[in-house]
């Protein structure tokens, strides 16, 4: 690797992707969101870039699926080799962990992955300044803000987001996770792409910016999708031209 190579400044690109509650209704499933999460991954990888993701640490998480892409696209036992993969944990979800296991973490991720633990007041901080704070249980209103503060500094961090799937109940934000992240990009200006085929929040968020047709299954409100009315596909600055389409053949009855 070259020293000019290490000098440029690489493409971050943020994944927001969470099991979507209808994709069976789609004709899909489990097997395929991962699927198609590891496919789009591999494909940033190949072209240079990198990839930041908020999420949990458990097994099944992205944050190992990512991680285990990222070691293939490890080039070398190069100290300065920048990690692909950034993982951003909010407040709420590593201050309710031992340190031990932040530690043992980041360590398994070290040279692959970036563990970011994001403060309350949404900055980064150190595995040492962690280390200084007992581990508890967060509060509501520390989930609420944290999550919104994780989500902030991802997006001010990040070149595009790829939203794929998504929950739209059971959330600890301001509204659901998936949703809260492509709306943060709206109003950034950050370039967005909507995957609307697997239903979820994605789905939603298409349709609210007239992006695919209503289907049988279409929702009605949840908390936070009124402030997608004021978006178009337009304004997804992501240089394709916006137009109506259904994201996924017509449901048969």
């Amino acid at each position: 690797m070259t020293s000019a190579t290490r000098l440029r400044t690489p493409v971050r690109v943020a994944l927001s992707a969470s099991q979507s509650p209808d994709i069976a209704a789609f004709g899909l499933s489990s097997g395929h969101m991962r699927d198609a999460v590891a496919d789009l991954v591999l494909q940033l990888l190949a072209a240079d870039m990198d990839i930041a993701y908020g999420g949990n640490l458990c097994k099944d998480g992205l944050t190992h699926l990512l991680s285990e892409l990222a070691i293939r696209y490890a080039r070398s036992e190069d100290p300065e080799e920048r990690p692909r993969v950034a993982s951003h944990l909010p407040w709420p979800v590593h201050i309710g962990m031992p340190i031990g296991q932040l530690e043992r973490t980041a360590k398994e991720l070290r040279g692959i992955a970036e563990l970011v633990l994001v403060g309350k007041d949404g900055r980064p901080m150190t595995l040492q300044s962690r280390r200084a704070l007992p581990s508890r249980t967060p509060s509501p209103a520390e989930w609420v803000e944290g999550l919104t503060a994780m989500r902030r500094l991802e997006q001010s961090c990040t070149d595009a987001r790829v939203v794929l799937g998504g929950q739209i109940d059971g959330y600890r934000g301001r509204m659901p996770g998936v949703a809260e992240e492509a709306l943060l990009s709206l109003r950034g200006r950050q370039p967005l792409f909507l995957v609307g085929g697997f239903g979820g929040a994605a789905r939603d968020v298409a349709e609210t910016l007239g992006l695919a047709e209503p289907w049988a299954g279409s929702r009605g409100s949840w908390r936070g999708k009124s402030d997608f009315e004021e978006w178009t596909g337009d304004d997804l600055n992501n240089g394709c031209r916006a137009r109506r389409t259904a994201l996924w053949p017509p449901l048969r009855s």
